[in-house]
Parts: C-alpha cells; structure tokens; sequence
C-alpha cells in the first residue's frame, strides 16, 4: 500500500478504514472553500467518497489520492495524488492538508513525492495541475514546483474558471 516516503513522510493508498479521516479533512475550512463541500457528514458518507474516488481510482487507473502521514507518528495530516479529470488532456497532481498542518513544507514535499512517482515510476508523459486563482498557498506552491500558469479552464464540476499550471 505504501507509493513512496520523503525525509518526513509517507504516502500511502486509502481503505475503507480511512473514511473518519476523510470526515474530518473534507470538512476543513479550506477545503471547504477551495475544493467545495462534499456534503462528507458521515463515515458512510466518507467510505463512499473513498470507494467511488481514489479506490475506483487505483482499480481503473493504477493510481488516485493518497492519504499522507507523518513518517515518524503515522498520524495522517491529508492527501496527495495524481487524478485523470474529464475535460484536461494530461493527469494532474492534488494535495490538501490538515489545517495544523500548513505553513511547514509537508504539502511541497508530498506533492513533489507524487510528481516524482508519476514521471518515474508510473512513466506519465507530462502532468499538470490546477488551482483556484485566490489560492495563494497553492499558486505559490505550484511555482516552487517549477509550474507555471498556462490558460483558464472550464471543468465538469466545477462553477469556475479554474487555473491550469504545466
């Protein structure tokens, strides 16, 4: 289950057993406000969410989301993954954390893991990424990865314009 680990972390495909964790982490505030309310209010609720996103994910793509824990407690602190949207020629990379969690590199280190893992292990041609444009943290960190905005997109889903990086 284990996809890679960094100096501080692991990343990990979910279970089922991870559904109180998605609870709590798609509740978030800023999840909430960047990623939408995924209307998450029960473990049911998260277990299905699980199934029908990064498990469905693997199963169908041998890659998705990835629960992302401190390496040294085990504690999960959020996700990280490659996902295969409708409507973007390439996959692109995701990660959200724990609000406790921002501020301290885990989201760079993770995500750059992830990017790593896509070119080099999975042999992805090219992978993109999209943010919201008031998502500073994001934006920010999808420079620092070496991406750069490219065009607005409009997505299945989504009410907005979304920022494309590559």
């Amino acid at each position: 289950m284990l996809i890679c680990e960094t100096e501080r972390l692991i990343l990990r495909k979910f279970t089922l057993d991870d559904a109180p964790f998605i609870m709590t982490l798609l509740n978030s505030p800023t999840w909430i406000e960047f990623l939408g309310d995924r209307n998450i209010h029960t473990e049911e609720d998260a277990q299905l969410y699980l199934s029908n996103g990064p498990l469905a994910s693997y199963a169908m793509r041998g890659f998705g989301l990835y629960l992302v824990a401190l390496k040294d407690t085990n504690i999960p602190i959020g996700m990280s993954g490659l996902i295969k949207r409708d409507g973007l020629e390439h996959v692109d990379v995701g990660f959200a954390l724990l609000p406790a969690y921002t501020g301290q590199g885990y989201a760079y280190e993770a995500a750059k893991a992830v990017l790593d893992y896509g070119y080099k292990t999975l042999h992805l041609p090219r992978i993109v990424a999209i943010a919201r444009a008031d998502n500073k943290h994001s934006v920010a960190l999808l420079g620092k990865l070496g991406m750069k905005f490219s065009d607005n997109v409009m997505l299945v889903g989504i009410d907005q314009p979304m920022c494309l990086f590559k």
